[in-house]
C-alpha cells in the first residue's frame, strides 16, 4: 500500500467508528437513555477493535497520539478566536481560580501516590508519572498525552499511553461516578429526584453548546474564499505563529542545560496554552484594526469556529480512547488504578466543598457542570449539566467558559513547577520533589486566599 495512505487511514477509521456509535445511540434505546457522549462510545468501539483486542482495525498508536495532540491546540485556538463580550462578575472570577486550584490540589495527590508507589510496591513505575493526573482529569487527553510523550525521553516508558489511559479513566469518572452524585445533589439540594436521562437531550460531545453562537462573520462574496476556509485560515495562521514562537524560545532555552531542555520540553507540551494565548491577541488586533476601519470586514465566525472545535474535540476523544495499549494497562493496572480511583474520589469531595463555599446560587449546577469537566472534559460537564438544567436558564456554561480564560492565565505558573520533578529525575536530586509539592501548595493558597478576598468583597457590598 502507497504510504501516503497511512494518516488519512487513521482519520478514516475515526471517521467509521463515530458513524457506528451514531447508529448505536440512535437506534437502540440502551444508548439512549444513558449519559453517555457518543464520541465515548465510539472510542470504546475503536479500543476493542483495535491491535489491542480484536486487531480488526489496524490503529497506528503513534499517529493517534500526534492526533490528539494536535487536536487539542486546533480546538483552543477556535475557540480562543471567537469574539466574546467582556463580562465584569466575581463568579467568573471565582471559577477560574477555583479550576486552577483544582489542578494544583489534583497536582498534590497525584504526585504523592506515584511517588510512594514507586519507592515501595511498583519500582518500575515511573516517579511523578502521578502529575498527568491533574493534565488528564482536569485538561483532557490531549495535554495528557502531550506531557506523558515529552517526558517519555526522561526515561517515562509508554508516557503517551500512560496519559490517555489516566484521561480515559477520567471519562469513566465522571460519567459513573458523575451521575450518582448528580442524584444525590439534586435529592438533598432540590427535593426531587432525576427519572432518568431524557432521550429528546442530544448530548454535545464537546464545548459545541456551551453558548448560542451567532454568524459573526460577514465575508462579501468577491473575497473568493469560502468561509469555513477563511476559518480554517485564521486557525492555520495562528498555529504557525505558535511554532515559530515556540521553536525560537526552544532555541534561546537550549544553552541552559539540562534546565533549558526540561523548560523547552514542557513549552511543547503546553503548545494549546501559547495557541490560544496568540489566538487571543490575533483577535484583539482584527477587532482594534475593525475599530479604526483599516479592516472593514469581520472575518471570524463565531459559529463556525465553534463548529471546528467542536468537531476537532469528538474526534480527539476517539483517537485518545482507540489509542490505548491494553498491554500497558495490564502492565500497570495497580498503579493506574490506585491513581485513578483516589483522583476521582478526591475530585468529587473537592469539587463539593468548594462549589458549596463560592457558588451562592446554582449551586448544584455549578458542582455537577465542574465535577464533570475537572475528571472528563467540557463534554461530559456539559452532558451532565444539561440532565439538571435542560432548558439552559442558568449562566452556569457561560461563567465556566470565561472562568476558564481567567484561570489560563495561570498556565505559565503551572508549566514553571511541573519542571521541577523533572529535574529531580534527570538530575537525581529528590530535594526537588519536596519543591514541587511546596510549590504546588503554595499555587492552591494563593487561588483560594484570591477566592476568599472576592468573597469578602462580596459580603462587604451586600451588607451596604
Amino acid at each position: 500500500m502507497d504510504k501516503n495512505w497511512d494518516v488519512i487511514l487513521q482519520f478514516l477509521f475515526l471517521a467509521v467508528l463515530l458513524c457506528i456509535a451514531l447508529v448505536l445511540k440512535t437506534k437502540f434505546r440502551l444508548f439512549r437513555r444513558h449519559l453517555v457522549p457518543l464520541s465515548l462510545i465510539a472510542g470504546f468501539i475503536g479500543l476493542i477493535l483495535g491491535p489491542s483486542v480484536l486487531k480488526v482495525i489496524p490503529f497506528d498508536t503513534k499517529i493517534l497520539e500526534s492526533f490528539v495532540y494536535h487536536a487539542m491546540s486546533i480546538g483552543f485556538i477556535a475557540l480562543a478566536l471567537k469574539d466574546r463580550r467582556s463580562k465584569k462578575n466575581s463568579a467568573i472570577m471565582k471559577t477560574g481560580f477555583a479550576i486552577v486550584s483544582t489542578y494544583a490540589v489534583q497536582g498534590i495527590l497525584g504526585l504523592a501516590l506515584s511517588l510512594g508507589l514507586a519507592s515501595t510496591f511498583f519500582p518500575d513505575l515511573f516517579p511523578i508519572s502521578g502529575l498527568i493526573l491533574p493534565l488528564g482529569y482536569g485538561q483532557g487527553p490531549g495535554q495528557a498525552v502531550a506531557m506523558g510523550s515529552t517526558w517519555e525521553k526522561y526515561g517515562f516508558v509508554n508516557g503517551g499511553n500512560f496519559g490517555l489511559t489516566i484521561a480515559t479513566f477520567g471519562f469513566l469518572w465522571a460519567i459513573l461516578g458523575g451521575i450518582p452524585y448528580m442524584n444525590y445533589l439534586v435529592r438533598k439540594y432540590k427535593g426531587k429526584k432525576l427519572t432518568g436521562v431524557r432521550e429528546d437531550l442530544v448530548i454535545s460531545e464537546s464545548a459545541g453548546d456551551l453558548d448560542n453562537s451567532e454568524r459573526t462573520a460577514a465575508v462579501p462574496k468577491g473575497t473568493y474564499l469560502d468561509e469555513l476556509a477563511l476559518q480554517l485560515v485564521l486557525i492555520g495562521v495562528v498555529y504557525a505563529l505558535t511554532y515559530g514562537l515556540m521553536t525560537g524560545l526552544t532555541a534561546l532555552l537550549k544553552p541552559l542545560g539540562t534546565f533549558g531542555d526540561t523548560m523547552a520540553s514542557l513549552l511543547w507540551g503546553f503548545s494549546f496554552l501559547w495557541g490560544s494565548v496568540i489566538a487571543i491577541g490575533v483577535r484583539a488586533l482584527l477587532n482594534v484594526l475593525f475599530t479604526k476601519k483599516i479592516v472593514k470586514v469581520k472575518y471570524v465566525d463565531n459559529y463556525l469556529m465553534q463548529r471546528i472545535s467542536s468537531t476537532v474535540f469528538d474526534f480527539m476523544i476517539v483517537a485518545s480512547i482507540s489509542a490505548i495499549s491494553i498491554a500497558m494497562v495490564i502492565e500497570f493496572w495497580a498503579p493506574l488504578l490506585i491513581i485513578t480511583t483516589v483522583g476521582g474520589i478526591f475530585t468529587m469531595l473537592y469539587t463539593h466543598w468548594i462549589c458549596k463555599w463560592i457558588y451562592k446560587e446554582h449551586f448544584v449546577e455549578f458542582a455537577v457542570m465542574n465535577y464533570g469537566t475537572w475528571t472528563g472534559t467540557v463534554t461530559t460537564g456539559m452532558a451532565l449539566l444539561r440532565e439538571v438544567d435542560p432548558e439552559s436558564k442558568t449562566p452556569v456554561p457561560e461563567t465556566y467558559v470565561l472562568g476558564s480564560g481567567v484561570g489560563a492565565g495561570f498556565g505559565f505558573i503551572l508549566m514553571l513547577i511541573l519542571s521541577l520533578p523533572v529535574t529531580a529525575v534527570v538530575e537525581g536530586q529528590p530535594i526537588y520533589y519536596l519543591f514541587t509539592f511546596v510549590a504546588l501548595a503554595v499555587y492552591a493558597a494563593v487561588m483560594l486566599l484570591c477566592i476568599a478576598l472576592i468573597q469578602r468583597k462580596e459580603k462587604k457590598q451586600g451588607n451596604r
